[in-house]
């Protein structure tokens, strides 16, 4: 018997598919999704009532005085705020009269284990609770106040922020924020912002060309030019907002800073090349920030396409199970090319966008989220932001993590100078003292003294910060006495190794380490050097990353140092696994810390007949020891780790050289160096296990 799916007849009927779905649960037929279907005996029916409705609607009852179009339309106005004002007075009423409780938190408790904690909810019930309704939640994960009540709500728990004074003038403005999303009236529905990712050559960049030109006028698109990372089309009405984003550990740092821009993900898979690498790591990313996820199967143009093998692998190796599967992933085959599904795959993100209820404050005070950031000789720090809340103007006073501003001029997507920018509005920002970080949330403020005192606060913060390393994330040392007590513990792991056996050797192997009292949750694998979107994942998802017969590189060894992140590194799968059993158990011994302690380029190969090749050597910052260890990194690529057999200042032979003097430097068995390598130098030394770096962290 043929069936339509709950959308379909939601559009044939010109009602949102959320009123539809409520109905359909008034008259008792269930329905799981938008996605679900309904038999035709099901359709007539809710059709016809549906008709019937529409008639009594424009029944008139007072045949005394004929009405216009206008005043009928204007009664039907006030019985609706009527309406809405009733059900909100007896939702109230319902929520006095069930008892629930109240718990009040600070905005620093905002977290998914301390909220559980609170709500005296164990968090393994709450995580699981989700997961069997498709939404992922981590222990530590943060959450916002309107997050916070409706997990809470489903317990009998209501939840308020704690009325005190704070002292930090960035969480007031948070505080300030969370207060507005409280407040249900005065929230109305955002345009989504869409993220659209995948694999290396699957698509992404003509897809989202194509989107472009097909959601444009005509006679624009020959013009069209893109001056910014992000921009909007118009679909049947409505905008969708796109970011161009530069790669996936972009898209993490957002999530990893707590500034989530992308409302929506796009993942694009080839038909003709299936699930690979990036396509995991994106949709590991994705899954991290906990965003509705839309499978594009691009390429379907192809003559070796196979759609049917990339929904197996979707479903086998993501999980993501198609619609038409019985799943509820929506998966729309496209080929961006020719143009083919893409007015389909607008139309599943418009829907996704309604089911997903994403709302905003479209008035007062911006704040929006930071995505591109650059010098420009011409105009000075340049910021594209996206705007979530609010309206911006030029005028307006901002702030943005350590840097502040004043508006000076406001440009859209087309370089064209604008008077304002809105909730999802993709724009350009001229005014900042100082270039804006990059994922930092921008806030406006009401004066210029404001936004000093802001600025500086954060500044002097993130200096603290840095002069206490490593104590943000978990490390297996630490792990079992720094995770909460009472609870079943999680430790997340990133694995990277040398091949895709390997990998899935180790994954196993860490599985059957599981105990009663710890989980263990491989957040990503993959093959290949650990690099910045390890680090980055690593760092919003609160995991160690654990590397076997691979290197890291100079970036995100960098990077790992900077986040807190640590990395752990093996050439033998038994001490990985020893060393997981020993964190497992609290027995880990202290760790032997490698420590950079500065940096240099080689200048100069001097070659030698008996000693072999010399690398003269400018020192950019920090020194070398001859005790210590160098790497040497070509191409950003590490191609040597190892002893230093020689370190001479001029004719002398040194145990230490320091910055910005030059050095001669003979690597123990290596002789291949060449001019422009870049060298690392680092020692190495043991580490007392202590809790000093989990200070203040509670």
């Amino acid at each position: 018997m043929p069936k339509t799916r709950v959308y379909e007849l939601a559009k044939r009927l010109k009602i949102s598919t959320r009123e539809l779905m409520d109905e359909l649960e008034e008259l008792g037929v269930t329905v799981k999704s938008h996605m679900s279907m309904l038999d035709d005996e099901t359709v007539n029916i809710i059709a016809s009532l549906y008709e019937e409705e529409k008639k009594e609607i424009r029944v008139v009852k007072t045949p005394e005085k004929k009405k216009t179009k206008k005043e009928d339309e204007k009664k039907e106005t006030v019985l609706d705020e009527e309406e809405k004002r009733r059900k909100k007075e007896e939702a109230e009423k319902t929520l006095k009269e069930s008892g629930k409780k109240t718990v009040h938190l600070d905005p620093e408790e905002l977290k998914l284990n301390i909220l559980a904690e609170k709500i005296k909810i164990p968090l393994s019930k709450i995580i699981k609770d989700h997961f069997m309704r498709g939404i992922i939640l981590r222990p530590a994960q943060a959450v916002n106040l309107e997050e916070a009540r409706q997990i809470a709500a489903q317990y009998g728990w209501n939840v308020e922020l704690k009325e005190e004074e704070i002292s930090d003038p960035l969480e007031m403005l948070k505080v300030k924020y969370e207060k507005l999303y409280g407040d249900e009236s005065k929230l109305v529905q955002r345009p989504p912002v869409v993220t659209v990712m995948g694999h290396v050559d699957h698509g992404k960049t003509t897809l989202l060309d194509r989107i472009r030109k097909t959601a444009v006028a005509e006679k624009e698109v020959g013009g069209i030019t893109q001056s910014i990372g992000a921009y909007h089309v118009e679909v049947n009405g409505k905008r969708i907002t796109f970011i161009d984003t530069p790669g996936h550990e972009a898209f993490t740092e957002m999530r990893a800073r707590g500034a989530q821009a992308t409302d929506i993900v796009v993942l694009v898979v080839a038909a003709d090349d299936g699930v690979m690498p990036q396509t995991i790591e994106a949709f590991n990313h994705a899954k991290t920030a906990n965003v509705p996820i839309i499978v594009a199967i691009n390429k379907i143009d192809k003559p070796n396409a196979n759609i049917d093998l990339t929904k197996q692998q979707l479903a086998s190796k993501l999980g993501l199970v198609p619609e038409d599967w019985g799943g509820d992933t929506i998966v729309v085959p496209i080929s961006a090319k020719m143009g083919k599904g893409i007015d389909e795959l607008l139309e599943m993100i418009l829907l996704v966008a309604e089911m997903s209820e994403i709302k905003c404050v479209p008035e007062g005070n911006a704040r929006g989220i930071i995505i591109e950031s650059e010098l420009d000789k011409g105009v000075g720090p340049l910021a594209t932001a996206i705007i979530k809340d609010g309206i911006l103007r030029p005028g307006d006073y901002i702030v943005a993590g350590s840097t502040h501003g004043k508006v000076r001029a406001l440009r859209d997507e087309k370089g064209r100078k604008v008077k304002m920018a809105g909730p999802s509005d993709p724009v350009q920002i001229i005014g900042f003292e100082e270039v804006p970080d990059m994922h930092e949330i921008l806030y406006v403020v009401d004066n210029l003294d404001q936004a000093r005192e802001i600025s500086a606060f954060v500044k002097e913060r993130q200096k603290k910060e840095r002069m206490v390393k490593g104590k943000r994330h978990v490390r297996l040392e630490e792990f079992m006495r720094v995770s909460g007590d009472g609870e079943r513990k999680t430790l997340n792991l990133i694995i990277k190794s040398d091949s895709f056996g390997a990998v899935e050797a180790l994954k196993q192997a860490v599985a059957k380490l599981e105990t009663e009292e710890v989980h263990i949750e491989t957040v990503h694998s993959g093959i290949g050097p650990v690099n910045s979107s390890d680090i980055m994942l690593a760092a919003a998802s609160d995991a160690v990353v654990i590397g076997y017969k691979v290197k890291t590189d100079a970036q995100a060894r960098s990077q790992a140092e900077e986040e807190g992140v640590q990395i752990k590194l093996y050439e033998i799968i038994f001490d990985l696994i020893d060393d997981l059993k020993k964190a497992l158990e609290g027995l880990l011994e202290p760790e032997e810390v490698d420590e950079v302690v500065g940096h240099g380029e080689v200048k100069q190969v001097f070659k030698i007949k008996k000693l072999g090749n010399i690398a003269g050597v400018q020192l950019h910052d920090g020194y070398v020891t001859k005790e210590g260890f160098v790497r040497v990194y070509r191409n950003n690529e590490e191609i040597f780790d190892g002893k230093i057999e020689s370190l001479k200042h001029y004719k002398e032979e040194v145990n230490k050289v320091d910055a910005p003097k030059e050095c001669g430097i003979k690597l123990l068995g290596f002789d291949s160096v060449q001019e422009g390598d870049q060298l690392e130098f680092h020692i190495k030394r043991q580490v007392k296990r202590t809790l000093e770096f989990n200070k203040g962290e509670n």
